[in-house]
């Protein structure tokens, strides 16, 4: 069956309304949790989502295939960025006396993951791209990425985790916590996806990329972060080369995996390219990028002269980020191992992070063709999952 991107649909496709989620969700029977408009970024501003974004979360193999899930527990570990900032000691899924080494998982998880995910993927792309394309933003590119991580589960004022953590852990006890991915990384896993894995996966070496990424705030888009990505010049100035809107979530599902050392996150995003400013608005951006220090010893890596982070009432300096990146391709994926050194500005909160992301660039070109066959694309899903589950999600412990 073809799949066919409602922008390239003739005759009665062409007058039907774009699709709703209330009319794409009955129909893959998904749970999902859909965003209001009016409540599309959180209070940071940093992480934004899209008015009909689809954000969800399940489990693979979180019971022993007898129904028993006696096996799994919530085990309390201590992660400094959070610590720091809440004081709170977040729970991850794991299984009892799991031998990993010779642990065989039962049947094919990567095909009952894409089964679960496809439609949400489909019906979020299509979404996507006809609100883009109704608000005329012609440099928009969408992203189909996994991240590798744990998934925290956090208490709040009316969950006690402690109280949790003696229940017997099911999928309904966990989807009412709340949660988050944290996507650092230790030392030793990224070492063996460079040294080990690359060279098992059809990758090609790319390119290393040493950016720094300078996030202003607009006090005309107060839900929105203008990313300017910088090169570093010889002269240790900063070279500006692309101006960004931060990224738009799409779809966010977070899978757990109890068998695996790691969980999964697959997203669909897109990124809005600002090609329209003024002269007087790249004056305003340029001034700020030029008056950077470039500074090793703070977090971040520069710093600005005091009453030099802002210009005027319109743009202020909320945080840098510095990245080494090296990248991997095939005609299908796109791998980045990515070292970043982070800092904001609002919270006076830094920190530093081991990160590997994988880009699913096939199904990306597939999704903009004219027509799509939806057992291409799930084949294609299937696949990058079956590579992901065999050589992405083993790591040595590293949360205590």
């Amino acid at each position: 069956m073809a799949y066919i991107p409602p922008h390239k649909r003739h005759s009665k496709d062409s007058e039907r309304p774009t699709p709703t989620p209330e009319s794409l969700v009955p129909l893959f029977k998904r749970n999902v949790q859909l965003k209001a408009p009016k409540s599309n970024a959180d209070r940071s501003g940093k992480i934004i989502y899209s008015n009909y974004a689809i954000s969800r979360w399940f489990a693979v193999g979180l019971d022993d295939g007898n129904g028993d899930a006696s096996a799994a527990h919530l085990k309390p570990v201590s992660v400094e960025s959070i610590g720091r900032k809440t004081g709170e000691k977040p729970v991850i899924l794991v299984k009892s006396n799991l031998d990993k080494e010779n642990n065989e998982v039962k049947g094919s998880p990567w095909s009952s993951i894409a089964e679960n995910v496809l439609p949400d993927l489909l019906s979020s792309f299509e979404i996507a791209r006809a609100e883009t394309e109704s608000e005329d933003l012609k440099e928009v590119k969408p992203t189909i990425v996994a991240r590798f991580g744990k998934i925290l589960f956090h208490g709040s004022p009316s969950v006690n985790l402690e109280s949790v953590r003696k229940d017997r852990v099911t999928e309904t006890v966990l989807r009412n916590l709340k949660r988050s991915f944290y996507t650092s990384l230790p030392a030793s896993y990224v070492g063996n996806v460079m040294a080990e894995v690359v060279p098992k996966i059809g990758v090609d070496f790319a390119e290393v990329k040493d950016i720094y990424h300078v996030k202003l705030s607009d006090s005309t888009r107060p839900d929105s972060t203008i990313s300017c990505k910088c090169s570093l010049k010889d002269d240790k100035k900063l070279q500006l080369y692309k101006v960004e809107l931060n990224q738009v979530r799409d779809m966010v599902v977070d899978i757990s995996c109890p068998d695996m050392d790691l969980d999964l996150r697959l997203m669909l995003c897109h990124k809005r390219i600002l090609t329209s400013l003024t002269d007087d608005e790249m004056q305003s951006i340029g001034n700020l990028i030029d008056s950077a220090v470039l500074d090793p010893d703070v977090k971040g890596g520069l710093r600005w002269p005091l009453g030099k982070a802002s210009t005027g009432n319109r743009y202020s300096v909320i945080g840098v980020w510095h990245t080494t990146a090296t990248a991997y391709q095939s005609s299908s994926i796109r791998l980045k191992v990515r070292y970043a050194d982070r800092f904001d500005f609002r919270t006076g909160y830094g920190e530093t992070s081991k990160e590997v992301v994988l880009k699913f660039k096939g199904m990306v070109s597939e999704l903009l063709e004219q027509e799509v066959e939806t057992n291409v694309m799930s084949d294609m899903l299937k696949e990058t999952l079956r590579l992901i589950w065999q050589h992405f999600l083993h790591c040595e412990p590293y949360l205590t």
